[in-house]
């Protein structure tokens, strides 16, 4: 608690000494122009970053045949996606293989948290209100930042649409209607007004329901997937406002849904019946401004979620519970500028977690964190450099028994970039990183008190990239834009957290024991060509090696065996044709041949290769003064090939999505 104390001062008087320089600089400014950090441009690379992100954004990302932001990931190289079958199903991500919970997650600037479980579902964010999906190997870079932008080891960033108004237009409407297989009925409205010259409103609706019925194949035998049923109804408000030195933005956001667990298949067991409802609530706001030489960014958000989850099945265990969990998020951030070539930043987070639960014996746990990073940047004609350190402090108490000790962990980073010509658009790009994650009350905290709560130390990654990127920009001719990248990367996984066995079935033991080594290449290939006046295309590849090993005990049979679900080779291609007012688009997914177990046994462990091939044909059509109408077919693995993305969990075969969009 006394490390704690002692980085809250700290803090507390860097923010006072840059608030400070700031004033003064205020009272000697009469008229001058102010520069505000990191405006995002959608299709174009954001230059305040010393590492551009991946992104997915406008054409690119409509054309990809995605229901959801875990359909679209799949296209980044290097991205492993959890998908536990049908619609309702959970869908998680993980990059590099270094698992799930060292996922950051980020809804237009602020962390998607979970404190249970540390998992978030990304199948409850639609497409119809993402402006663009940035992703980063490491940490975003640039300046203005909060503390927990340095925190995992890769983040996923979910930037919802901005209001962008014709010059005689007060307002914007959307509405889109799909429909197709598995009873899809998935009705959307997104209605964007001005109501002055600096403030917008966004408002987007959508309901989804479908019974997620479609059948596969299992020894020879054709069966029906049942209970992957969901209906769903998100709701989302947000106020943008623009002041002469900033900007500042207001939302809430509500996502409500009951649906079917459709569970594994296997011995004989062809079907569950476990239900969930969520209930998934938040609201926050920002604030950016910029005076001088001084800039601040200020987050805040508070979150309430509810889940209740039953398994009826009174033969092995009969659940049926309730959890509801609060979080509380403060942070500011705090940039200021030397010069052209250096600046420097501090932020710092507070973050309070609750949860309860009506589980008999349930220990009511809650955390407070503290999360502070200062980090500098230095830009030079050729080398841009950023170094940055986090610590992390952290608290908790429960309302029986006794809390683990406070405990502390460090992340500290280094990321530099090199443009060796002038006129030859290649940059050489490196980071070194250590990061971390702390156990959540899931691991800590699952049963009651008189089991105790466990010891567990934070399980940290040790990363190391070293990458190059050819950008090249020719608008008018026939390369219109090329981007080529190839990384090549380590990873250490430490003190990685493991469940272990013990006398009950119910409650299994957390431990670090976990020593994984990753290596790995990703390539990736973004290409726009345009042949003739009215015909352009478009590609998109990816391509991921990675070898992920487990070196926990040599003396152990898994000793150097592949990781579960990590495959060896994969690749995403994408083309899309645009010919006056038609699109035409074809993807394929492949994903090589994997272990879901960590023995690696060839008989029982194997999981086959899989790969889908989509297609989608578009046509939008000029309504005049009635706006425009865009209808797309999209009929996706078209070769019905039956494949898991995890065992025994399986996918659908062939299925189709009509869908009309009207804009006004």
């Amino acid at each position: 608690m006394k490390n704690f104390l002692k980085i809250t001062v700290v803090a507390v008087l860097l923010h006072s000494s840059l608030c400070t320089v700031a004033q003064e600089e205020a009272k000697d400014t009469i008229a001058q122009t102010y520069n505000i950090e990191e405006f995002e441009i959608v299709g174009k690379k954001n230059i305040s970053e010393i590492i551009p992100p991946r992104r997915l954004s406008g054409i690119t990302l409509q054309n990809l045949n995605s229901q959801s932001v875990a359909d679209a990931v799949r296209y980044f190289s290097g991205v492993q996606v959890k998908d536990y079958g049908g619609i309702g199903g959970l869908k998680t991500i993980n990059i590099r293989s270094m698992g799930t919970q060292q996922m950051g997650v980020f809804y237009d600037g602020i962390q998607m948290g979970n404190a249970q479980n540390g998992q978030v579902d990304l199948g409850r964010f639609s497409l119809d209100n993402i402006e663009s999906i940035s992703i980063y190997n490491g940490q975003k870079s640039s300046l203005l930042q909060s503390a927990k932008d340095y925190g995992s080891a890769g983040t996923i960033y979910l930037n919802t649409r901005r209001p962008v108004f014709a010059e005689d237009k007060t307002f914007n409407i959307n509405a889109r209607l799909k429909t197709g297989s598995f009873g899809l009925v998935n009705p959307s409205l997104l209605w964007q007004q001005k109501l002055t010259s600096n403030i917008n409103l966004s408002t987007s609706v959508e309901y989804m329901y479908a019974n997620g019925r479609y059948p596969f194949t299992r020894y020879d035998t054709t069966l029906v997937r049942t209970n992957s049923d969901i209906r769903a109804l998100r709701t989302e408000t947000t106020l943008y406002g623009y002041t002469p030195r900033g900007e500042w933005k207001a939302q809430i956001y509500n996502y409500n849904s009951e649906r079917g667990l459709p569970g594994y298949i296997a011995r004989n067991l062809f079907e569950h019946h476990d239900r969930q409802w969520d209930n998934n609530f938040f609201v926050q706001s920002s604030i950016r401004q910029a005076f001088g030489k001084y800039s601040f960014l200020v987050n805040a958000k508070y979150a309430n979620d509810y889940l209740h989850y039953i398994q009826p099945d009174s033969i092995t265990m009969y659940i049926n519970n309730i959890y509801r969990q609060q979080e509380l998020y403060l942070s500011a951030a705090q940039g200021y500028t030397v010069n052209k070539i250096l600046d420097f930043s501090l932020s710092v987070d507070y973050q309070y977690n609750f949860l309860a639960s009506d589980m008999l014996g349930f220990v009511y746990p809650s955390r407070h964190s503290l999360f502070a990073a200062v980090s500098g940047n230095l830009r030079l004609k050729r080398v841009k450099i950023q170094s940055a350190f986090m610590a992390n402090l952290i608290t908790e108490s429960l309302r029986y028994g006794t809390a683990t000790p406070d405990r502390q962990a460090y992340s500290p980073s280094l990321i530099a970039t090199y443009s060796p010509f002038d006129y030859f658009p290649i940059t050489l790009r490196s980071f070194v990183k250590r990061s971390f994650r702390m156990p959540n009350f899931n691991d800590l905290y699952y049963v009651g008190t008189m089991l105790g709560a466990s010891r567990l130390k934070p399980e940290f990654v040790n990363q190391v990239d070293l990458g190059a990127e050819y950008i090249l920009k020719k608008q008018g001719k026939v390369v219109r834009n090329l981007n080529i990248a190839v990384d090549a990367y380590y990873n250490e996984v430490t003190d990685k957290i493991v469940a272990v066995p013990t006398s009950s079935s119910f409650r299994w033991t957390m431990t670090n024991i976990g020593f994984v080594k990753i290596a790995g290449v990703d390539v990736s290939f973004d290409g726009e060509f345009r042949l003739t006046k009215n015909l352009y295309i478009n590609t998109l590849a990816n391509y991921s090696y990675q070898n992920a090993r487990d070196f926990t005990d040599s003396e152990s049979t898994v000793y150097k065996k592949f990781i579960p679900y990590a495959p060896l080779h994969s690749f995403t291609i994408a083309f899309n044709i645009n010919y006056k007012a038609f699109r035409f688009n074809y993807c394929v997914i492949y994903t090589g041949e994997r272990y879901n177990g960590a023995a690696n046994r060839p008989d029982i462990d194997y999981v086959e290769p899989w790969y889908t091939h989509d297609i989608s044909l578009g046509y939008n059509l000029v309504l005049g003064r009635l706006g425009k109408l865009y209808v797309n077919a999209d009929v996706n693995n078209i070769f019905n090939q039956q494949y898991d993305v995890v065992l025994n969990y399986p996918m659908p075969g062939t299925n189709f999505k009509i869908s009309a969009s009207w804009e006004f």
